[in-house]
């Protein structure tokens, strides 16, 4: 057999399977669950920060609609980064358990840039914020939670 035989092969495999992959339903559940509650924000500043890094995977107001969040894998991933996102803290279920347990966490993970995470702000440079603003949003977030 050739090499250019085996090489097309191999890409019919690829895109065959690509293609079986889409039928799979996972990560193309889209809606948004009803806000519950948020936190009592110490300002709109601290909110707003928070909205652009933070709630596409920590709240119910997730802004779907981006193409790769309805392509396998990728959707896959996208629904899984949300989903435990929302478990880890949800800005819009605060009162029904949304809070975090451990509250340093919440911004000790923003001071580490663990939050939010690289691969995120790859398609998203709107969340990458500047070292003033993460202090900025720490501060507004420890003011938060002591509320």
């Amino acid at each position: 057999m050739s090499i250019k035989k085996i090489i097309g092969i191999v890409i019919s495999v690829i895109i065959v399977g690509f293609l079986l992959i889409q039928l799979v339903p996972y990560g193309r559940d889209h809606a948004n669950p009803p806000v519950q509650s948020e936190p009592n924000w110490d300002s709109p500043e601290t909110r707003a920060m928070a909205q652009a890094a933070c709630f596409d995977c920590h709240s119910n107001e997730t802004a779907w609609g981006r193409w790769y969040e309805s392509v396998a894998p990728a959707s896959w991933l996208v629904q899984r980064d949300v989903e435990e996102g929302r478990q880890h803290v949800n800005f819009s279920e605060w009162d029904q358990g949304g809070k975090p347990r451990e509250a340093d966490e919440l911004w000790e993970v923003i001071q580490r840039d663990s939050m939010p995470p690289s691969q995120y702000l790859l398609l998203h440079a709107e969340a990458k914020l500047t070292p003033q603003q993460k202090d900025q949003l720490v501060a507004g977030l420890q003011a938060t939670v002591r509320n």
